[in-house]
């Protein structure tokens, strides 16, 4: 697809509905960059680990509550705003697509550990993190052609981004998805166990009060429950070749051509 300018595609889902593989591989095939939000909050969430920075306690203890809750007492929102401004976050990409880098020094490998994990979606509620890593995102992807995914990158990281997908998928199937994932890194969980972890990260992610997930109006539902990933790949990939047509078009003219709303389901292996 020929562009004159950056294109924007966001990506938006909830865990494991696999919006990160697609990501990554519609950005491939469509020769676009990869720009991994999560891997941002994540080196944020190590420094803060890694700095024994005193908000670990609140997060610990108020796991199940509101960012607020989080960062009110014993001085940890202090802490954070001290905490932030010594922290640079930033991206890269090479031959093995992107990179991030805290402070100057490469940890795209360490912000993958299971402590690490447990605690980035409570520091990628609390709102100084999400202003910070925002403006850096936007910064990044101006004038360029990128894929994102996350959990609020249509609502609020790329509002006007060029083509939104919102990726739907069955909590049984998602489950099933994490586990064989987990147990190709040699991490075996129970089935009942996942399914409680993606139930909790659903509720965290979705009743947040600061960039919550949800469905924007003008995105394209693609439920993946029954999809393979090479099929809900070519499907958005479709996607973006219809709509940078569409924006070629309405160069050429004029204002005012919209697409209508496609939603993509595939029912029959029920």
């Amino acid at each position: 697809m020929k562009r004159s300018r950056g294109f924007i595609l966001a990506i938006d889902g909830p865990a494991g509905s696999g919006k990160s593989t697609t990501a990554r591989l519609c950005a491939e095939r469509l020769g676009f960059r990869h720009l991994d939000t999560g891997a941002m909050y994540r080196a944020v969430t190590l420094k803060v680990i890694r700095t024994g920075t005193d908000i670990i306690t609140g997060l610990d203890e108020c796991r199940m509550q509101n960012a607020e809750c989080k960062m009110q007492n014993g001085g940890k929102q202090g802490a954070l705003a001290r905490l932030l401004r010594r922290t640079r976050v930033s991206v890269a990409w090479d031959r093995r697509g992107m990179r991030t880098f805290l402070d100057g020094k490469d940890v795209s490998e360490d912000i993958r550990s299971p402590v690490v994990s447990s605690f980035v979606s409570e520091v990628s509620a609390i709102p100084a993190v999400r202003h910070k890593l925002v403006a850096e995102q936007r910064r990044v992807a101006a004038g360029q052609a990128v894929v994102c995914e996350g959990r609020d990158i249509g609502s609020v990281v790329f509002p006007n981004a060029d083509l939104k997908i919102f990726l739907e998928c069955d909590s049984a199937e998602r489950a099933r998805r994490r586990r064989l994932e987990l147990a190709q890194k040699g991490t075996n969980i129970s089935r009942k166990t996942v399914l409680a972890n993606l139930v909790k990260r659903d509720r965290i992610d979705s009743g947040r009060e600061v960039s919550p997930l949800r469905r924007m109006p003008d995105a394209v539902l693609v439920d993946t429950s029954y999809l393979t990933i090479e099929e809900q790949v070519a499907v958005v990939c479709d996607l973006v070749h219809r709509r940078g047509r569409g924006i070629e078009d309405s160069r050429e003219r004029g204002p005012g051509i919209k697409d209508s709303r496609i939603q993509v389901r595939r029912m029959d292996a029920e």
